[in-house]
């Protein structure tokens, strides 16, 4: 700080494969640092989570990048009318921050940092949930113990209220069809729903709902490495056959504007080189032998295009349990609490019955 009598408290941030590495020096005053969850379909699409987990560090307030770590780590994804850049990492995906036009003011996410607690980061708001049509996150998390979050949205009239809609389509065989696409649109595809190939298969069923045979079954995440390669605290994956997806995607992920990152041996995390949105997770395991050569994946629910809204219900059935949550809770254990209790309430309501389901395959 230019400063120097103003104390300050040294914050810590590394992404999962740590070529994104930094401190920021911040005002012990203006700690705890307000974080806010953005449900609007920008930070969806370019993330490929359910929101973004920003807290804004003030002006002139930048990273104090460690080497080998530079800005030059950082991939800037520029919108044409934004008022910040998306900017990411450009070895594993992870979301880093929204930085102004004059990378005068950082935007970060406060998901990548080594210390979540209540003295540096304190969760404050929904905002945008309109966006989601259905709220998305928004109608989940509403309470943080006792204290009801708030939930922001611009006036009806406000240009920034106007939600990006999703239409219905269908393939060449007249079945209707999902769209996944990111935010530059380098990606994407559409799915297929559940076949009876599918449902014959021992292990491969195992993605479909047991609510509804139409429907494939989707959870959050709340482990600690999806969190430091997406840059946010959570992030929903619909499990479903690589086959089932259109046009034809290689077993290596190598599409479009995709790149891939072997995040440890045998595991692929796939993302938009261009946007940095999170695609695929999967792993050698799921690549099954015998006939079909059964391929399952982890799609990222934050890019599905669903008329009905981002938790995209006509199509995917969602676990009432969370995975990993005790690494949620190690990490934010208020944010976790909170979308646990909600996400029961949530699936029971939107399916009639609590969903808890182990994920074998």
């Amino acid at each position: 700080m230019a400063n120097s009598s103003i104390e300050t408290k040294t914050l810590e941030a590394k992404c999962l494969c740590g070529s994104v590495h930094f401190t920021v020096d911040i005002p012990t005053a203006s700690l705890p640092l307000s974080l806010y969850l953005c449900h609007c379909s920008l930070c969806r699409f370019t993330t490929g989570a359910p929101c973004i987990f920003h807290a804004s560090l003030g002006e002139g307030i930048k990273p104090n990048f460690i080497a080998p770590s530079s800005e030059k780590s950082l991939t800037t994804y520029s919108i044409k009318g934004a008022d910040c850049t998306y900017d990411f990492c450009s070895t594993c995906g992870c979301h880093i921050a929204g930085v102004a036009l004059d990378r005068g003011e950082w935007t970060v996410a406060t998901s990548i940092f080594t210390d979540h607690g209540p003295d540096n980061f304190k969760l404050t708001s929904h905002t945008f949930s309109e966006s989601a049509k259905d709220k998305g996150l928004a109608q989940i998390l509403t309470h943080l113990g006792d204290k009801k979050l708030p939930d922001w949205n611009p006036p009806k009239d406000d240009p920034r209220a106007k939600i990006v809609e999703a239409k219905p389509e269908v393939g060449e065989d007249g079945q209707d069809r999902l769209r996944a696409e990111c935010h530059c649109g380098g990606v994407s595809f559409t799915i297929k729903r559940p076949t009876q190939e599918v449902l014959d298969h021992e292990i491969v069923r195992g993605c479909v709902s047991p609510v509804d045979p139409t429907k494939w079954i989707a959870s959050f995440d709340m482990c600690s490495d999806c969190r430091l390669s997406n840059g946010t605290h959570l992030v929903g994956w619909a499990f479903l056959p690589l086959s089932h997806c259109e046009p034809k995607i290689n077993s290596d992920l190598k599409f479009g504007t995709a790149k891939v990152y072997e995040s440890s041996p045998g595991v692929q995390r796939c993302f938009c080189g261009t946007c940095g949105a999170t695609i695929f997770y999967g792993n050698d395991p799921r690549k099954l032998e015998g006939p079909g050569k059964w391929q399952i994946m982890d799609l990222a629910t934050g890019i599905l295009r669903a008329p009905e809204g981002a938790m995209a219900e006509n199509w995917l059935t969602w676990r009432s349990n969370l995975a990993w949550t005790d690494s949620g809770k190690r990490f934010d254990t208020a944010f976790t609490d909170g979308l646990e209790k909600g996400m029961k309430n949530y699936v029971v309501k939107a399916s009639g019955k609590d969903v808890s389901l182990s994920i074998d395959f």
